[in-house]
């Protein structure tokens, strides 16, 4: 009889590390063995905005406008809705528009996109220069811009049109790639 005695503490010490193992796994949360999952929801949205970017030496170089930014966390972009971007080169200013655009995460790079159009201020005695094409990524700090879409130039009566263009120092040299068309009229002057 005495040995009974002797069970019952084991087999109560058995029972309550049995309740204690049942209770803890009743209680682990679910959630804890399901990856969290990324949301694609913006993190900020602001309306009516105005980057302004600056040289090494203070002048404003550019001015980015948009009337609405969404910023995407989980991809580091920026969406822009109708983007505006102003460069200003010496005392000469470009400006380029779209329908939409992005900037890239590290910032460094914008894609216009949807009826791209952009101007260039002409040099004194020239005619403004004009671009059109459906897509166009510039690097602003680098004063590049490349189009892998259909495009159409004109400054003045000189049109150009190819398959897409690679631009340094923003329209100052470019290259026309594929199928380029150009049509530059006669002079038309007293001397002819």
């Amino acid at each position: 009889m005495q040995s009974a005695y002797r069970i019952y503490p084991v087999l109560a010490l058995a029972l309550l590390a049995g309740a204690s193992i049942w209770l803890e796994r009743l209680t682990r949360a679910p959630a804890a063995d399901v990856a969290p999952t990324q949301s694609s929801a913006p993190d900020f949205i602001a309306n009516q905005t105005r980057i302004t970017g600056y040289g090494k030496d203070g002048t404003q170089r550019y001015v980015l406008l948009s009337d609405q930014l969404t910023h995407l966390p989980q991809s580091g972009v920026t969406q822009l809705d109708r983007p505006r971007l102003e460069i200003l080169s010496g005392s000469r200013r470009m400006e380029i528009t779209a329908n939409a655009g992005e900037v890239s995460a590290e910032g460094e790079r914008v894609d216009f996109h949807g009826e791209v159009k952009a101007e260039r201020e002409a040099n004194p005695g020239q005619d403004t220069m004009r671009f059109a094409s459906e897509k166009l990524t510039v690097w602003p700090e680098d004063h590049r811009a490349e189009s892998t879409a259909p495009v159409k130039l004109t400054q003045g009566l000189t049109t150009a049109e190819a398959l897409g263009l690679r631009a340094d120092n923003l329209f100052g040299t470019l290259d026309l790639i594929g199928q380029a068309r150009v049509n530059i009229p006669r002079r038309q002057g007293k001397n002819q």
